[in-house]
């Protein structure tokens, strides 16, 4: 399910270019990545990675690919979502730390992330150290329209999924944009991904 009233979107003019957000996350900056490095590496070290549901069986298959998209540098996620042989998602992460360990992002509200997509709904889901499963996570939806937007997901709006341990901002470890659930096309690129205050 859409949660439609969490997502908040800021105006094209507020859209934020990245300029002066090359710090890392150890300097206590508020980007995770700004594109500023060659692909797959991430603004604070870590790589970004596709994930699928090959990896528990499932058929679903997918690109990542960093590439111009209506003017912006971006990756673009595109595949084919299936739900045959109890799959069902494709997946962009990245971890918060270079070496996987857990970041403390307590003193921050939310993610924000400039999206831009074919009018289909994804999921942005956090983990922690906390988090045992693959199929455990925090998770909550927005739309991807077609023109770029800002987008801001409070981590008060997450909801546990799979797990009864309450979400501790303070071990964040891996966010990723997931295409989950249901058979569809997924087509959804990033050009920045930032905690907000």
């Amino acid at each position: 399910m859409i949660n439609r009233r969490t997502a908040m979107v800021l105006p094209a003019a507020m859209i934020a270019t990245g300029l002066g957000w090359s710090r890392s996350l150890a300097a206590t900056t508020d980007v995770i990545d700004d594109l500023s490095q060659p692909s797959p590496r991430a603004s604070n070290g870590a790589s970004w990675e596709l994930i699928a549901d090959r990896v528990m069986g499932g058929l679903s298959n997918g690109t990542m690919l960093r590439e111009v998209v209506q003017d912006r540098e971006a990756i673009h996620m595109r595949g084919d979502v299936s739900l045959e042989n109890n799959g069902g998602f494709l997946q962009i992460a990245v971890d918060l730390a270079p070496d996987g360990a857990p970041i403390d992002a307590s003193h921050w509200a939310g993610i924000e992330i400039d999206v831009i997509g074919k009018d289909e709904s994804y999921n942005l889901h956090l983990r922690t150290a906390d988090v045992a499963r693959p199929w455990q996570s925090y998770r909550q939806s927005f739309i991807a329209r077609p023109e770029w937007r800002t987008l801001r997901l409070p981590f008060a709006d997450f909801e546990a999924h799979r797990i009864d341990v309450p979400l501790d901002l303070s071990k964040l470890r891996r966010i990723g944009i997931v295409a989950i659930g249901r058979a569809f096309h997924a087509d959804i690129s990033i050009a920045g991904v930032r905690f907000h205050s």
